[in-house]
């Protein structure tokens, strides 16, 4: 069974400069996923330049089937040596990770990539290398499900230096941070935005350093199919219904006269909650074998919310906390965003009699709207997304 590589970083500018001069790049092809943080040498605009070209050069290379020598041979004929620091311009980590479970490691001059192993810290077998007169530590290994990967800059490690630290916060801290407040549930997104968010609070919040994670997680594939709307062609509820029940992983029904629909062809009961755990909200209902089931419209309408403040570059720890309310659309998207691989829409374009009063401004257009604008937030987190429309 293919692996699924979840990649997610974040990032920290130095206080006052409106470029970070840490560069991520994550790739991901039919093979493979590659994450690439380069480094750029001083802070602002000048490295962010340099850390943009190191980090594209890399990772296009890589993706066209160059060798790392070739890659970082062209790094070093593209980016000399600064001359009066004699110190590489930028430095940078290489990740890539196959759906196979072979991965590849490069490092040169970064802080050392961490491993845990279902919570504990792993060492990696590390090799050193001389490529075009740079030291480059390479590792080749196999990854299985659970393991976590955390890419740093120097940003963190230096986090407190000369303020609420004196040598700032040493990698061994990092590691024993990181192994301390690792759960099983953790994704990538929630530890590397935690992880940076401490940083930030010793660097009070004005950071003496660009600062960057980049979390890597191995995870089993999960699909999570949602049930949206009824047929057009009445006679197709049949036939949609087991079609939809015959997917692999979690069922999600969405909609008051979808769930009648799932309910009659199932033949089980609809349940139904009274219980508002968010007053703009419907309570989600009950049906056996089905995972979760909500209103329609306002619960999709909330959870397109919750999917965009979490794949924001702004977004915070306490819009991921969010996902872990009782009400129908933290729950949905929190299995959409936390645990879906892959993810099947089916999208019913029969007209909801209960959405053709004028009064109410809600049409089909808006339903197909609000999944067509949840499936492009879920590509973007690299899942794997089908829409099918009946």
């Amino acid at each position: 069974m293919s692996l699924f590589i979840e990649a997610s970083f974040e990032s920290l500018n130095k206080y006052n400069e409106e470029l970070c001069g840490d560069k991520v790049e994550i790739i991901r092809n039919r093979d493979s996923v590659i994450a690439v943080l380069a480094d750029g040498l001083g802070s602002g605009v000048k490295a962010n330049i340099l850390a943009t070209l190191t980090s594209k050069i890399i990772g296009t290379m890589l993706v066209y089937g160059a060798s790392i020598e070739e890659a970082v041979e062209t790094i070093a004929s593209t980016l000399p040596e600064c001359r009066e620091r004699g110190i590489a311009y930028s430095t940078f980590s290489i990740l890539q990770i196959f759906n196979s479970g072979d991965a590849y490691l490069v490092e040169f001059d970064n802080p050392s990539v961490l491993l845990l192993k279902k919570g504990n810290f792993a060492d990696i077998q590390r090799q050193i290398r001389t490529i075009k007169g740079k030291i480059i530590k390479e590792s080749r290994f196999r990854v299985v499900p659970d393991d976590l990967f955390v890419m740093i800059s120097d940003g963190v490690i230096h986090a407190g230096i000369g303020g609420t630290l004196n040598l700032g916060w040493q990698w061994e801290n990092v590691k024993e941070y990181i192994q301390r407040v690792y759960k099983p549930d953790t994704t990538a997104k929630n530890l590397a935005k935690l992880l940076l968010s401490v940083c930030d609070n010793l660097y009070m919040q004005k950071p003496g350093d660009d600062t960057t994670v980049v979390a890597v997680k191995i995870r089993n594939p999960m699909t999570v199919s949602v049930m949206v709307g009824p047929p057009v062609d009445r006679q197709q509820d049949r036939y949609v219904v087991d079609r939809f029940i015959a997917q692999e992983g979690k069922k999600v029904v969405c909609g008051g006269t979808t769930s009648q629909i799932v309910s009659r062809e199932l033949g089980k009961e609809i349940i139904t909650n009274f219980n508002y755990f968010n007053p703009s909200i419907p309570p989600a209902a009950e049906i056996e074998g089905i995972d979760l089931t909500t209103e329609g419209v306002l619960t999709l309408g909330k959870t397109l919310d919750y999917l965009k403040k979490y794949c924001s570059s702004e977004s915070t720890m306490q819009d991921i906390l969010k996902l872990n309310q009782k009400d129908g659309a933290s729950q949905l998207a929190k299995l959409l965003l936390e645990q879906a691989t892959k993810v099947n829409f089916f999208v019913g374009r029969a007209m909801n009699p209960a959405h053709q009063n004028p009064g109410l401004p809600l049409n089909l257009s808006i339903k197909l709207k609000l999944v067509d604008e949840m499936a492009e937030c879920l590509r973007g987190l690299g899942k794997e997304v089908n829409v099918e429309y009946y």
